[in-house]
């Protein structure tokens, strides 16, 4: 019996020792994949992987032929697809530097934000920034990008089509775009473009007009100055603008909410095991006088949480059209390889429990964006209509008329 027991452990050692060969024996392009595959699998904000078998997607990627880096960022790519998630994605070196000073304030290009339309598998446009080349050639929000310098875009990830977009400046390329039934080319030159954070201005009637067109680093304390100017020059109401900002910092777009708002929930997070964590408002808020927020289809990520949490706390009315949609947060995770690797590690929810990815925020009055490009801006104007009626007095209004 003792032999029998012997022989039984000796196959299960020789079982133990064939079994761990393969991970002491991985090349660097393997390790690259299980490094990747292991991030996702402890942090991605879908526990059920969009109902794939996570433990079968590794095995299969480890079944290709790995011999270069290059053969390890197409599995890589292979195996994040299924997750139907365009945010969830590798980043090369140059996407690190880009990030980075994306947030600080420039970048060199033409000035798009994209992500991929999972449907049809080619760039979609959040939003141009504003001021950019591609707002000046008229490239919208929702625009599809079928070609760059006439190589097509379907199934290219959107590191290679960012890549492809930036460029030197004074260096032209030429972009295919789709909108509905139109397809047409479009040259654009790209320029060095700086983003300002925040704009703003006292306009006729004591109106504080703010147009923020991202969240940086510093866009909470420009926009307290703003204020705080503002009100130092008798400002009556104010005309939030988010349209087109595709969002940004997290953290600066809770800042910025409780700039606004005296208490409540500014947003709720949920992690993949439906943990609930909530970020209120503090009493900080720099004033209390009446706010329209203008949203479109390009207001996207940490500008749905500002625009949610000032509708469901009834500190603000939206006009404009459906945002964008965009209800996940990632983490920058660095790898081995100098990449970075963004996950989508959580969703978040508005402070009445909306989830907006996907669907987006509905403003409280629809008023869609105009087609004919004369500058004629409606939007803004039933912003000054609401606040006329509902806060202002009958010397504002004609004061708005007149200016």
């Amino acid at each position: 019996m003792r032999r029998r027991w012997g022989w039984f452990l000796a196959l299960v050692l020789l079982f133990l020792l064939v079994g761990a060969q393969p991970a002491l024996a991985l090349t660097e392009p393997q390790r690259l994949v299980v490094e990747v595959w292991h991030i996702v699998n402890r942090a991605y904000v879908d526990p059920t992987f969009n109902g794939h078998n996570w433990q079968a997607v590794r095995q299969a990627a480890l079944q290709k032929p790995l011999e270069t880096l290059a053969d390890a960022q197409a599995v890589i790519q292979e195996m994040l697809a299924p997750l139907d998630d365009p945010f969830t994605r590798v980043l090369p070196r140059s996407q690190y530097r880009n990030l980075q000073t994306t947030t600080a304030g420039e970048l060199t290009g033409v000035g798009l934000q994209i992500v991929l339309d999972t449907e049809r598998r080619v760039p979609l446009v959040v939003a141009p920034i504003v001021g950019s080349p591609a707002a000046q050639a008229g490239i919208q929000s929702q625009d599809r990008i079928l070609e760059i310098d006439g190589a097509s875009t379907v199934g290219m990830d959107m590191d290679t089509a960012a890549g492809l977009l930036r460029g030197q400046p004074g260096t032209q390329v030429v972009i295919t775009l789709e909108r509905g039934e139109r397809r047409w080319p479009v040259t654009i030159e790209r320029q060095r473009v700086t983003l300002p954070s925040l704009t703003w201005e006292l306009r006729p009637g004591g109106i504080g007009y703010l147009q923020l067109s991202q969240f940086s680093a510093g866009s909470a304390a420009e926009m307290a100055k703003a204020i705080q100017a503002l009100e130092a020059q008798g400002v009556q109401g104010y005309v939030l603008d988010l349209r087109n900002n595709p969002g940004g910092l997290f953290q600066a777009g809770l800042e910025i909410a409780q700039e606004w708002l005296a208490q409540g929930t500014v947003v709720y997070t949920v992690n993949r095991d439906g943990v609930e964590t909530d970020f209120t408002a503090g009493g900080k808020a720099l004033t209390d006088k009446a706010l329209v927020v203008l949203i479109n289809h390009g207001t996207a990520s940490a500008s749905e949480i500002l625009a949610g949490a000032l509708q469901d706390n009834h500190r603000a009315v939206l006009v404009g059209e459906t945002s964008f949609g965009k209800g996940l947060i990632q983490s920058v995770f660095k790898l081995s390889s100098g990449d970075g690797l963004a996950v989508s590690v959580a969703r978040y929810e508005t402070p009445a429990h909306h989830n907006i990815h996907r669907r987006g925020i509905v403003p409280d009055q629809v008023v869609p964006t105009p087609a004919d490009g004369t500058g004629h801006d409606p939007q803004y104007e039933a912003a000054v209509a609401w606040l006329a009626k509902n806060s202002f007095s009958n010397s504002f209004a004609a004061a708005s008329a007149k200016g």
